[in-house]
């Protein structure tokens, strides 16, 4: 599958397709979040792990401390317990990471901007260019073949190693900073220079289908991207159906779920989770939109926090969800800062849908089974809904 520009990687580069609920309170306010890594071919995730208990927490603290006072680095020491651990989501972030990381959940990047994915003989290709970016200001077009970038072969890399590169991961690259890309085109082959610029995530996005339905595409819950659900749902024609598209939403912030959910929702439960035993809900605002026809796109690519809102809606009976299984992230992470400024995130627990199923490892079945042409399904149904011909 296509992957965008603005990935972050648990464990370091590329280690598979995961999503990381985080409780960020330990760090500053209390909200819940989702890291994330957008990978070519995402699978589903494998049997539950239980909980890291206090004493690997401890353990990874006092290494990094252990460390940082013989003068080596702290995050690599707590890498190599968490390693051992066996937390399949447990991560560490040097600071420079970490920063990143919240800057995606503000709605912002810095790339070139561009998407990329892999094509089925291994090249990467361009799939869109994002209009007035650095990539379209350099005449990059959609088709264009990715040879490298810096001097790196991307034949036959995976596409979150690609996205690494263009944006810089690890080297400090910033704003303003050059990438040399090697591009083809037919038989034209040459040497690009951009530069990088911090961009926004274009979280979600409306458009209104022929008969007059709405399409909400949501491909990630950073800040604020709830309330422009609620919006576009306000603001949808009164009687018309929505068709929320959450394929390839690999989660983010859980509040920000929470609220586009409430968008749906007259109150009540979206989620249940346990944090280190301790029993918790989230529930939806009052005065959501319980009338209006919707149906939910889902594919492999839907994780964690879309996995949440998705199992509230199907649960609750609120949504006819059309696609395919999707990923089954519902664990749960809580960071906490170590003793050279990195952060590491390990599991304290997991979430489950309003109905009691857990879904990590096993993901959500959707109502209607569809992968090839799941969106002609969806409006399809949609359009019955909603009184259509």
């Amino acid at each position: 599958m296509p992957g965008p520009e603005f990935g972050i990687r648990p464990r370091g580069l590329c280690r598979g397709a995961a999503l990381t609920l985080v409780f960020a309170g330990a760090l500053a306010t209390v909200s819940t979040t989702g890291s994330w890594v957008y990978d070519d071919e995402p699978q589903p995730a494998s049997a539950v792990r239980p909980a890291a208990p206090q004493a690997t927490r401890d353990a990874v603290a006092r290494a990094a401390a252990e460390a940082v006072a013989d003068g080596k680095s702290g995050k690599k020491a707590a890498e190599e317990v968490v390693s051992r651990s066996g937390d399949r989501w447990g991560a560490v972030y040097d600071p420079a990471e970490y920063k990143d990381f919240e800057q995606s959940l503000d709605g912002e990047y810095t790339g070139v901007g561009l998407v990329a994915k892999r094509r089925a003989d291994g090249q990467v290709q361009v799939e869109r260019v994002r209009p007035g970016g650095p990539a379209a200001k350099a005449g990059l077009r959609r088709g264009d073949s990715l040879r490298s970038i810096d001097g790196h072969a991307v034949d036959r890399r995976p596409v979150t190693e690609v996205v690494s590169l263009l944006r810089g991961d690890g080297s400090g690259a910033g704003a303003g900073t050059p990438v040399r890309i090697r591009l083809q085109r037919g038989t034209k082959v040459w040497t690009q220079e951009v530069r990088r610029a911090n961009l926004p995530t274009d979280a979600v996005t409306v458009e209104q289908l022929a008969d007059g339905a709405v399409l909400i595409r949501v491909t990630s819950f950073t800040r604020g991207s709830g309330e422009r659900v609620r919006k576009a749902v306000r603001e949808a024609p009164a009687g018309k159906g929505v068709l929320l598209d959450l394929r390839g939403n690999a989660g983010g912030l859980v509040d920000e779920a929470v609220t586009a959910a409430s968008a749906f929702l007259d109150g009540g439960l979206v989620a249940t989770y346990d944090d280190r035993g301790r029993q918790r809900a989230l529930h939806a605002e009052r005065g959501g939109d319980t009338k209006r026809p919707l149906v939910a796109l889902v594919d492999g690519g839907t994780m964690s926090a879309a996995e949440l809102m998705t199992g509230a809606l199907q649960d609750r009976g609120r949504a006819l969800t059309v696609g395919s299984r999707t990923f089954g992230k519902g664990s749960v992470q809580k960071p906490s800062r170590l003793a050279d400024g990195s952060v590491a995130e390990l599991t304290v627990g997991h979430y489950r849908t309003p109905a009691g199923h857990r879904l990590d490892g096993r993901g959500i079945t959707p109502d209607l089974e569809e992968t090839e042409r799941a969106r002609e399904r969806a409006e399809t149904v949609l359009s019955g809904l909603q009184g259509g011909s």
